[in-house]
Parts: structure tokens; sequence; C-alpha cells
């Protein structure tokens, strides 16, 4: 509201009035007597919403749990309050905590650890997780198109690492690859990253770019990382699981 807007630059009650050609007690009740309300709970976290906020408070973390919503997550919106639902495999315990910690620095205040056949699903309820992850819709996302909004694409590109690290701690991992040539048998690491999203797999290549990683796809659904100078690169930005 222009009036609200005025007050907010210093103008007093009276000029105000004059500026928009209002009764003065027309202002003052829009102004003084019933003042804009506050937001409280995940409203007044959700940087989409809140005017106060308007960039994510932590854009590591929300780097991070976006990966991870894109590799293991599902957000329910058809309950009464959305549930976002990121699946931990029991295999990588500490798994678990960083995306615990990474929706609490982004817009959970509260997070439930519910226990599954083989893994963890970590959820939180709230109203604003839609508008934090609008990637999300009905059925699987390999079958739908996967596209980041502006806002999203700016805060990936100043931190590809931790998008990177989401994206791998779900749909990714770090093994040792064994060749043998001319009988003697060589071990190095190597990152592999599958994903049946066409859209997702371009994203991450799209991030392993901007980081200057060399990758190159073996199998239609799978990405490697298999250099040493990338590995080591990814060694800083993704590491272990666990």
């Amino acid at each position: 509201m222009r009036a609200r807007a005025l007050r907010a630059r210093g103008s007093d009650i009276r000029s105000v009035a004059r500026a928009l050609s209002l009764p003065y007690t027309t202002v003052w009740h829009w102004c003084v007597d019933r003042p804009e309300p506050r937001m409280t709970g995940t409203a007044a976290r959700c940087f989409r919403c809140s005017p106060d906020v308007g960039y994510p408070t932590d854009p590591a973390a929300y780097s991070y749990l976006l990966g991870l919503y894109l590799g293991d997550g599902h957000l329910v919106t058809t309950d009464r309050v959305p549930v976002l639902r990121i699946y931990c495999a029991d295999a990588w315990a500490d798994l678990v905590d960083l995306c615990d910690a990474a929706m609490k620095a982004v817009l959970a205040n509260k997070v439930q650890r519910i226990r599954k056949k083989g893994c963890v699903a970590v959820q939180s309820t709230g109203t604003h997780w839609p508008c934090l992850l609008p990637q999300h819709g009905p059925g699987k996302k390999h079958e739908r198109s996967i596209v980041l909004c502006d806002w999203q694409r700016r805060i990936l590109t100043a931190h590809p690492g931790y998008f990177l690290r989401g994206l791998f701690h779900s749909d990714g991992c770090r093994v040792s690859n064994r060749v043998t040539v001319r009988g003697k048998a060589y071990v190095y690491p190597r990152y592999m990253f599958v994903n049946e999203s066409a859209d997702i797999m371009g994203l991450c290549q799209w991030a392993l770019d901007l980081l200057g990683v060399a990758w190159r796809m073996n199998r239609r659904n799978s990405l490697s990382v298999a250099r040493r100078e990338a590995v080591t690169t990814l060694d800083r930005h993704v590491g272990p699981k666990s």
C-alpha cells in the first residue's frame, strides 16, 4: 500500500494524506490504528514471502537441501499442511543429521525422523515449503520437467559445491574403481551420479562445469567423474556421505 510505503520512508501522517489526496483520519487508520500484521512461524522465515528477508539467510544450506530434494526428496502438498520428506539410507548415518540441519537452517522449526525399512525419512511440515521448492508436482521427477527459477539459479551459481553435495549425497557415491592394464592392477577413486531425469542430470552437469570439474556420461542415466584433479575438487566440495 502506497500510504504505508510513504510512512516507512519517514513521511508523517499529514504529508502522506496530502500526497495521496486522502483524509487525514483515513491514513491514520491505515498506518497507525491498523498496522501491517507481523508474519510469524515459518512464514516469517520464508524468503520468498517475507519482504524483510528476500534471500535465504543460509544460501549454502538451501543449495544443499535443494540437491537432496531433487535426488531423494518428495514434497506432499495434498495434506492439510505440506510435508517435505527426504529419504536417507541407513548406510550413511551422518546424512540424516546433515539433512536435519539443512531443513532447520532453511525453514523448519521442527524436524521428524521416521524409521523406514533400510532408511530414515527426514521430514518437516510447513505451509511455505512449496514456495522454496517450486519443482514439486504430481508424478515422478523424471516424468516431468525440472527447471530452475531465475532466483534459484542465482543462488546455485554462487554455491554450486553445496548443490552438488546434495545431489551426490542423495543419488551419487564415491567408489574405488579397479582396472587391470597389462596384468597390473590399478585402483583409483571416482564419483558416480545416477538419475533417471535428464533435467536433473543436466543440472548436475551445469554445476560441475561451474566448478571446472571434468565429467563424462558412461551410461544414459549415469555420470562419472574420474580424472584425478576433478576427483580432488569434488572431495573438497562433496566428500563422503558419512
